[in-house]
């Protein structure tokens, strides 16, 4: 049996200067496929790169990550740059 993924939440610097807010199990790899432009990659992100990874935690479980996921876009911009640190 696989081993279960664990889920991370993540959070990306735009070029212009936006925040975009996901989860993965391979951040490093949506990273790519966000920077690529592919369509996997989020529409929200095409054409705004370099992206910049700023934050990541792993989360566990794909249901715990996707609340986490919606606690963070809940959050005001300043919340949100105080939760990068």
């Amino acid at each position: 049996m696989p081993e279960p993924s664990i889920w991370s939440v993540y959070i990306l610097r735009c070029a212009d200067d936006s925040l975009y807010t996901g989860i993965a199990t391979d951040v490093a790899r949506r990273l790519n496929e966000h920077q690529s432009g592919a369509p996997k990659g989020a529409k929200y992100t095409r054409g705004k790169g370099p992206l910049k990874l700023v934050y990541q935690q792993e989360i566990g479980t794909r249901s715990a990550a996707a609340k986490e996921e919606l606690r963070i876009k809940s959050l005001s911009r300043k919340q949100k740059l105080i939760l990068i640190g």
